[in-house]
């Protein structure tokens, strides 16, 4: 469970967010500037609030709880941030950046752990390489293999497949939504994409101006944005005929 009251300006933005998630996965969908990166921001520890609390529950567990003045950097509240910019560290390879938390694990376990996170990700071949010499797309996923590899109990993801076409990204999707649901990590993912949205299956938190409009399926709280969908590719379909 993921359950947050959030209060945050920036600068004439103002983000003001109760919310629940109960879901495994949550999708947070919105146009641009609704504020869905200001809020995995601030759920990640990275930025602050003016005021409100966010706590994190995990199987019972208190991982974070402001309100109780406990907010621990990410890494050690086990919350994994993979944002739209990866972010990579450029002069190692791309071994080295996925097993950058992995310090605390042997040699042999590490090495192991990183192949691991990198055939999830579908990512083996990347593994010497190193990170000026990768695409948008090859480098959105050695990010993703890097959060995951500490083995997360939060992962947030701020649009993290915008690089990838859209069959690479929903078999990207599929794989990773079994890897949280075989480990228990509670995931919740910003998109202003419906069919990532719709993809997911998942439960969806509609947000407009930096407020919650709605939280439920997908079905139901996009409806409004199915139809407008159909309705652009009716029109497409037309003015080929």
């Amino acid at each position: 469970m993921l359950e947050f009251a959030l209060d945050a300006r920036r600068g004439s933005f103002h983000l003001d967010l109760f919310a629940r998630f109960t879901a495994e996965w949550t999708v947070i969908f919105g146009h641009s500037g609704a504020g869905k990166s200001t809020l995995l921001r601030l759920l990640a520890g990275l930025d602050r609030a003016l005021s409100g609390s966010a706590r994190v529950v995990h199987r019972g567990r208190t991982l974070a709880d402001t309100a109780a003045g406990v907010w621990a950097a990410p890494g050690r509240r086990h919350t994994a941030l993979v944002a739209q910019q990866p972010a990579l560290f450029p002069h190692v390879s791309v071994h080295a950046n996925v097993a950058y938390g992995l310090a605390h694990l042997g040699r042999e376990t590490r090495n192991h752990r990183v192949k691991e996170m990198l055939q999830l990700v579908g990512g083996m071949d990347l593994i010497g390489r190193y990170p000026p010499s990768l695409s948008g797309g090859e480098s959105q996923r050695v990010a993703l293999a890097r959060a995951l590899a500490p083995g997360p109990k939060l992962l947030l993801l701020d649009e993290p497949f915008s690089a990838l076409d859209g069959t690479s990204a929903d078999a990207l999707i599929d794989r990773l939504q079994s890897w949280v649901r075989q480990n228990g990590v509670q995931t919740v993912m910003a998109t202003h994409e419906a069919p990532d949205a719709f993809a997911t299956g998942a439960e969806v938190a509609l947000v407009e101006d930096g407020r919650l409009i709605a939280l439920g399926p997908a079905e139901e709280v996009l409806a409004r944005e199915r139809e407008r969908i159909t309705a652009r590719l009716s029109d497409g379909a037309a003015r080929v005929k």
